[in-house]
């Protein structure tokens, strides 16, 4: 009875807690990196061998 009293107050209290910040805000775009001139080519296949 108690723990489930304590679990329901823990969740109250989280869920209380969401945006006391204020609204969520969208981050800002990271810059890219300068391209480094390294290119991968290749073939990839896959399947099940049937002996």
């Amino acid at each position: 009875m108690i723990t489930r009293s304590v679990l329901a107050l823990g969740l109250v209290a989280l869920l209380a807690a969401c945006g006391a910040d204020g609204p969520p805000t969208r981050p800002e775009p990271k810059e890219r990196p300068a391209a480094s001139g390294v290119s991968v080519h290749g073939t990839v296949k896959m399947g099940v061998a049937y002996p």
